[in-house]
């Protein structure tokens, strides 16, 4: 179904998976993977504040409304796009973008989650991949950054193989507990020397024009 709103009609089709616009029907079919429980062990890779610490059902609540708020504050200085990541057409996990100054600086972050039961199959450096790939070649971006906790190894395993370079270290808390964060830093010049041939991109012009991309 074709919608209003031209970033719910976004698809990025890799050879794996499909990272598709998380329209509120795709984000009733998360639900149960976020009510059964996404942090399920440590080290606790998300960063305060965040609802997939909270108990059942302010958990699945909390989460929605920071999805549906996120769509609503959109403009050329920031915006965040949310795609559900689909395997064989069921919905695993969630893919994030998000423009921080893009209409100034061309920079971007990600984010991700997987449900436990699809980690350690590669697809975490596959929908980053994805993502990356509508960063760079859809939007037109200039670098892109990302992070996670020194002792989240998975997610800073994907940055270090797809081509992103260590960029410094910062703190944040989680679970009110302080705990040490790896930057790290993907330029557009490193991106193309590894750019796929077998990403599709679908959408993406409409998309530009709500997010003051020219």
């Amino acid at each position: 179904m074709a919608h209003t709103y031209p970033p719910l009609n976004v698809r990025i089709r890799t050879p794996r998976l499909t990272l598709a616009g998380a329209s509120d029907e795709l984000l009733e079919r998360l639900v149960p993977l976020v009510r059964a429980g996404i942090a399920d062990a440590e080290p606790w890779p998300f960063d305060d504040p965040i609802s997939f610490y909270e108990d059942s059902p302010e958990r699945e609540w909390q989460w929605l409304r920071s999805i549906w708020r996120g769509r609503g504050h959109v403009s050329p200085d920031r915006w965040r796009l949310y795609f559900a990541v689909l395997v064989d057409g069921e919905p695993v996990g969630m893919q994030d973008l998000t423009g921080q100054d893009f209409a100034r600086f061309g920079t971007v972050t990600s984010f991700s989650w997987l449900a436990p039961g699809r980690r350690g199959q590669g697809l975490g450096t596959e929908m980053r991949a994805a993502i990356l790939h509508l960063a760079f070649a859809g939007l037109g971006a200039r670098e892109a950054g990302s992070d996670a906790f020194v002792d989240n190894e998975a997610s800073n395993r994907v940055s270090r193989g797809l081509g992103y370079e260590p960029n410094g270290t910062d703190w944040d808390t989680r679970r009110g507990e302080p705990a040490l964060i790896q930057r790290w830093r993907l330029t557009r010049e490193a991106w193309a020397r590894e750019r796929r041939g077998d990403i599709e991109l679908i959408g993406v012009q409409q998309c530009r024009a709500v997010l003051g991309i020219g």
